[in-house]
C-alpha cells in the first residue's frame, strides 16, 4: 500500500505541473501572457474588481397574456373554414379572466366546434408527448359557450421558460458589449441577478438589457386620426421621430426571430448611422414576397411598440437583407443592432435594484482576502511542521500542491472568484490539513499499540481513509446543494469549496503517502517522531 510505481508517481507530478501551467497566466497582465501558455484565467467577481449590479424582475404575466393572445388567434382560425366541413359561426370571442371565451349561436355547430377546439389541446411544451403527458389546455363547454384556459402545468412551463430564455438573451446582449464575463443567475421565482465586473455604468447597461427588443415588420394602413376608433385587427403605433402615429395591420409580415444578424454603419444616403440586418431562409422568403406584392406601400418596422422606420417599398427585396435608416447616432445604432442581434426578451424586465461597486472597494477586498489567505496558509504550515515534524513537511508540500491544483482548476473553468470564494479556499486549506491530522494521529495510535513504523504508517493511512472519505463526501454534497440553489457569491463559495474538497483529498491522502511511504521503506526507522 505504501509502494508506488514510477508511472504512478509520474502521473501525480504531471497533474500538479498541469495545474501550475493553467494557473500561471493569472500572474501576468492580460495582454502579456507568456508564449506557450493558454490564456486561462480566473475572473475576479464584482466584489473584487468593482462593477455593476442589477436585480431584475421578469414580467411573467405578460408572457401568459401573449400566450392567450396567440390562443385567441388559434381559436379564430380553428372555427373558420378549414376545408373539412365549412365554417363554424361564432360570436363573442374574447379574453376573459385568464382564458378565452367564445359563443356558438347555432346548436348544429356545437359538436363540430367542440371537436375543433379540443384539437388545439396538446402536450405541455409542444412536441409529441405521450398518453400520460400533461396537457396545455382545458376546454369547458357550458351550453353554447366554450371556455379555454391554460392548465397549471402549462403556466408553470411558460413562466419557467420565460425566465430561462431571459437569462440567455441578457447574456447575449452583455457579451455583445464586450465586457468581462457576467454573472447572471436566477433568484427565487421570476427574478434575475446580473453582475458585470468591470462595468461602472449601470444606467447604460440597463438601457441595453432591460429593453424588450421585440422587432416586427407590419404593413401600414395610413395615418392615425385622433378620436377615430381603431378598425378590427389593426393597431396604432407612434413614430419614434417626428411625432404622429400610424395605423398598422396587427399581424406582422416578418418577425424579429427571423433576423440572423445586425450591424451598425454610417448611412449610405446621408448623415447619421443606419442598421443593416439579414434574414434567415424563412424570413428572406417572406420579406421578398411582401416587398414584391406591395410596391408603393409603406412598410413599418416596429421595435417595442414604436415605429423606428416606415419606408415606402420601391421594389422587391429578395436578397435576404435590408437596412433601417434614420437619424441614429453611433451609440443608438450600435444599441439597436445589439437588440436585434441578441433577440427579443420573452417578457419585459423591471429593474428592482441597481448599484455600482467601486474599483477602490474591490481593490480593498482583494487586499484583505489575499492577506487572509496568506496568514491562514502560513499559520497552518507552521502549525503542522511544529506538531508533526518530518511528516508535517510532507503535509505542507501536499498543501502547496493543493493550492496549485485549485488555482489551475478555477482557471480552466474560467470561474469567477469572489470574496466568499477566497473564504472557501481558506476553508479548504484547513480541511486539507484536517485529513492529514486524522492520518497522523491514527499512525501515532498504531505506534502506541506496538506496531513497527512501516506497519503503523500503512495501517494509519488504511484506517483513516473511511473517516476522510465520509467527511469530505458530506462537504461535497453541501457544496453541490449550495451551487444548485444559491446565486452569485454563494455559488462562488460552492465552486471553490467543491473543487478544493476533491483536490484536498487527493493531495492529503496520495501525495503525503508517496513521501511517507518512500521514507519509511527506504530508511526503515526504528521510531517515528510524531
Amino acid at each position: 500500500m505504501l509502494q508506488f510505481r514510477p508511472w504512478q508517481v509520474g502521473f501525480v507530478v504531471f497533474l500538479v505541473l498541469l495545474g501550475a501551467y493553467f494557473a500561471a497566466p493569472n500572474f501576468f497582465p492580460k495582454d502579456k501572457t507568456p508564449w506557450g501558455f493558454q490564456d486561462s484565467r480566473v475572473t475576479l467577481g464584482l466584489d473584487l474588481q468593482g462593477g455593476s449590479y442589477l436585480l431584475l424582475r421578469v414580467d411573467t404575466d405578460k408572457v401568459i397574456d401573449d400566450r392567450l393572445r396567440g390562443l385567441e388567434r388559434d381559436v379564430r382560425a380553428a372555427l373558420r373554414d378549414r376545408g373539412d366541413g365549412g365554417r363554424v359561426q361564432f360570436t363573442g370571442l374574447r379574453r376573459l379572466d385568464g382564458g378565452i371565451v367564445v359563443r356558438i349561436p347555432s346548436e348544429d355547430d356545437l359538436d363540430r366546434a367542440e371537436q375543433r377546439l379540443r384539437s388545439l389541446i396538446g402536450p405541455v411544451g409542444g412536441g409529441l408527448g405521450g398518453l400520460g403527458s400533461p396537457r396545455d389546455l382545458h376546454v369547458e363547454r357550458e351550453g353554447d359557450t366554450f371556455t379555454l384556459t391554460l392548465t397549471e402545468e402549462a403556466v408553470t412551463f411558460i413562466t419557467d421558460n420565460a425566465v430561462t430564455d431571459s437569462i440567455e438573451v441578457v447574456r447575449r446582449r452583455i457579451d455583445s458589449l464586450g465586457t468581462t464575463e457576467p454573472s447572471i443567475a436566477r433568484q427565487g421565482e421570476g427574478r434575475l441577478v446580473v453582475q458585470v465586473p468591470g462595468d461602472d455604468d449601470p444606467e447604460a447597461l440597463k438601457s441595453v438589457i432591460a429593453r424588450t427588443g421585440q422587432l416586427s415588420f407590419h404593413m401600414v394602413e395610413g395615418p392615425a386620426q385622433i378620436g377615430e376608433p381603431v378598425p378590427p385587427r389593426r393597431i396604432v403605433a407612434p413614430l419614434a421621430e417626428g411625432g404622429g402615429s400610424l395605423v398598422l395591420i396587427e399581424d406582422p409580415e416578418v418577425t424579429g426571430d427571423m433576423v440572423t444578424d445586425a450591424s451598425a454603419q454610417p448611412n449610405q444616403d446621408g448623415g447619421g448611422f443606419q442598421v443593416n440586418f439579414a434574414f434567415d431562409g424563412r424570413g428572406a422568403r417572406r420579406f421578398g414576397d411582401v416587398t414584391r406584392n406591395n410596391i408603393g406601400r409603406q412598410f413599418a418596422i416596429l421595435l417595442d411598440d414604436q415605429i423606428i422606420s416606415a419606408p415606402t417599398i420601391q421594389g422587391p427585396i429578395t436578397g435576404g437583407s435590408g437596412r433601417i435608416t434614420g437619424n441614429f447616432s453611433p451609440e443608438e445604432a450600435t444599441e439597436l443592432s445589439i437588440l436585434i442581434r441578441s433577440g427579443a426578451l420573452p417578457a419585459p424586465l423591471t429593474v428592482i435594484e441597481q448599484r455600482t461597486v467601486g474599483a477602490d472597494l474591490g481593490a480593498d477586498s482583494v487586499k484583505a482576502g489575499t492577506i487572509a489567505l496568506i496568514i491562514g496558509f502560513v499559520a497552518v504550515v507552521a502549525y503542522i511542521v511544529v506538531s508533526y515534524g518530518r511528516f508535517g513537511i510532507y503535509a505542507d508540500i501536499a498543501l502547496l500542491a493543493n493550492v496549485v491544483l485549485i488555482a489551475g482548476a478555477l482557471s480552466v473553468l474560467g470561474a469567477t472568484l469572489t470574496l466568499p470564494g477566497i473564504a472557501g479556499i481558506v476553508l479548504v486549506i484547513g480541511m486539507a490539513v484536517d485529513a492529514n491530522v486524522l492520518i497522523f494521529e491514527r499512525i501515532k495510535e498504531e505506534l502506541k499499540a506496538g506496531r513497527k513504523p512501516v506497519a503503523a504508517v500503512e495501517q494509519g493511512y488504511g484506517q483513516a481513509w473511511s473517516a476522510i472519505f465520509d467527511a469530505n463526501l458530506t462537504t461535497l454534497i453541501a457544496a453541490f446543494i449550495m451551487f444548485m440553489l444559491g446565486a452569485g457569491p454563494v455559488r462562488g463559495f460552492a465552486i471553490t469549496l467543491g473543487i478544493g474538497t476533491v483536490t484536498s483529498v487527493f493531495t492529503a491522502y496520495v501525495i503525503t503517502r508517496i513521501f511517507a511511504g518512500r521514507y519509511v521503506l527506504a530508511k526503515r526507522p526504528k521510531t517515528l517522531s510524531l
